[in-house]
Formats: structure tokens, C-alpha cells, sequence
């Protein structure tokens, strides 16, 4: 049998697997490492439809000439999740009360539906609580939706846009600890969410440079590897939320200003100029 993956021939040869299915499970492994899942089937020249996967599956490979197999990046079929997710809650807006609860349960029952959970839990949640007819409602959630395609359809514009954003919430860090002292909870409450959004949104687009192919072995923050430096910041950002939930505000206080501002300050610069350097 031949593999051939996207319309090209792959140097694969089945070992000891018997089924279309078995062959498939080989190459997963393989597949997670580029970056890419399975987004097509073909038999001898046929598409394989929906309603036949689990028939193709079981399928021996010695009664197969030609086995394509069709892929699709991790984002692409992600940002084609959240077109999806924007269809679907259009389509509840406009249901009718009976038709909605149909429209929620197709909705959980789609492809779309299992990849949203993996690769935005958060995300995957809001929408289920729309569906629900809980939380914020379907306009908040429409705009973070369109944030995420920006985020995945031109990764280095929306991180050159989150400039003046992270320069205000690291400006907000340093003032943390007055802010505690002087009992605006509230505002360091409101201080301490926002860096979280900001900072998830960095991370963010930062793994979307990185699945796209950008050299991101190459950024050093600090003089240590930015994968070394994420880990530490992991790290001391799980100390800021810790101290936070105990109510130590001192520690919150050191923490935010004299770690968490500067680390923030100093990847993003790092990233941006990579990208900006990229470009020339």
C-alpha cells in the first residue's frame, strides 16, 4: 500500500499494522510533533465522507492501493473552530425558546465543540454558560472570539497592538503595593485580574508564533532561554496568586512590583523584537 500525505508520496511502510485504523494510530505520535492533525481521508482516489470513517477505519490495508491521507495545522483547524462557534452562537441568538435547546445540544455534539475544550477550556466554558442562558451574553463573547481569530490570523500585528496594554498593566504593578497600603482593594483586585488577561494573552500569541514555525529558540530574555524564562515566570506567578489568596499583601506587593512587572516588560520586548527583527 501507498501513503501518500497531502498529495505527497511519504516514505512510510507499514510494519505490523493491519487496518487503516492501526496505520493511523502509528502516525498520531508523529503528527502531534508537527504541529498538524488529521483533517482528511482517501481511499484509492475516494474521499472518505463523514459517515464513513469508522467503516475506513477497519478497512485492510492490503486490500488498499493508495491510502491519503489529508492534514490541517493545529491553528487552522482551530481558527475554523472559532468560525464555528461564532455560526453557532448566531444561531442561538436567533432560535426561538424551544429551538435553542436544540441548537446547544448540536453544538455539543460538533467537532468543534471537543476541539474548543482542548485547546480553550476558558473559552469552551463561556460558551457552554451562553448556551445556558448564563454569563455575560453573546456580544462579549462574539468580541473575544474575534480577538482569538486576530490572534491566530496575524499573531505579530496583535502583539505589536498589546503594547500600550502592557505597558499600563506593568505601570499598575509597581503601583500595587501603594494601592494595598493605602486600602484600594478593589483597584488592586481589578490590577491583579487584568495582568492575568494581559499576560494569558502574551502566552498566547506566543504559542502561535511558535506552531507557525517562528525561530523562538533563538529569543533570549534576560540572557536566559525564553523557555527558561516562561518557566520562571510560570513559576513566580503561581507565588503572586498564592500570596494573593492568603491575603499576604506584602509579599503581593514585592511580588508585583519587583518581579512580575519587570518579567512581563522584558518578554514582551524580547518577542516583539524578535518579530520586528524577523521581518526586516
Amino acid at each position: 500500500m501507498k501513503i501518500r500525505i497531502n498529495g505527497a508520496d511519504a516514505d512510510i511502510q507499514p510494519e505490523d499494522e493491519k487496518t487503516v485504523g492501526e496505520v493511523l494510530a502509528a502516525l498520531e505520535p508523529w503528527l502531534d510533533g508537527t504541529g498538524h492533525r488529521l483533517s482528511g481521508l482517501g481511499i484509492d482516489g475516494k474521499a472518505v465522507g463523514a459517515d464513513s470513517v469508522e467503516v475506513c477505519f477497519g478497512m485492510e490495508i492490503d486490500a488498499i492501493d493508495t491510502l491519503d491521507i489529508y492534514t490541517s495545522s493545529v491553528a487552522a483547524l482551530y481558527a475554523e473552530c472559532l468560525f464555528h462557534v461564532t455560526e453557532a452562537v448566531n444561531e442561538y441568538e436567533a432560535a426561538g425558546f424551544e429551538e435553542k435547546g436544540l441548537v446547544a445540544a448540536r453544538w455539543r455534539g460538533s467537532f468543534a465543540a471537543g476541539m474548543l475544550a482542548e485547546q480553550s477550556p476558558d473559552l469552551a466554558d463561556w460558551v457552554t454558560k451562553t448556551f445556558s442562558g448564563e454569563g455575560s451574553g453573546a456580544g462579549p463573547l462574539r468580541t473575544v472570539i474575534e480577538e482569538r481569530l486576530r490572534e491566530l490570523q496575524n499573531p505579530a500585528d496583535e502583539l505589536e497592538k498589546s503594547g500600550t496594554l502592557v505597558a499600563e498593566i506593568c505601570a499598575r504593578l509597581e503601583e500595587l503595593p501603594l494601592d494595598v497600603q493605602t486600602g484600594k482593594d478593589a483597584r488592586a483586585a481589578e490590577t491583579i485580574g487584568v495582568f492575568s488577561g494581559v499576560t494569558e494573552k502574551v502566552f498566547r500569541v506566543f504559542a502561535v508564533l511558535k506552531n507557525g514555525g517562528f525561530p523562538v529558540r533563538d529569543i533570549m530574555v534576560a540572557d536566559v532561554s525564553v523557555s527558561d524564562y516562561i518557566a520562571e515566570f510560570h513559576s513566580t506567578l503561581q507565588d503572586l496568586l498564592n500570596a494573593y489568596e492568603q491575603h499576604d499583601t506584602v509579599l503581593v506587593g514585592d511580588i508585583a512590583e519587583y518581579e512580575m512587572a519587570p518579567r512581563l516588560r522584558g518578554l514582551y520586548t524580547a518577542v516583539l523584537d524578535a518579530v520586528k527583527g524577523n521581518r526586516q
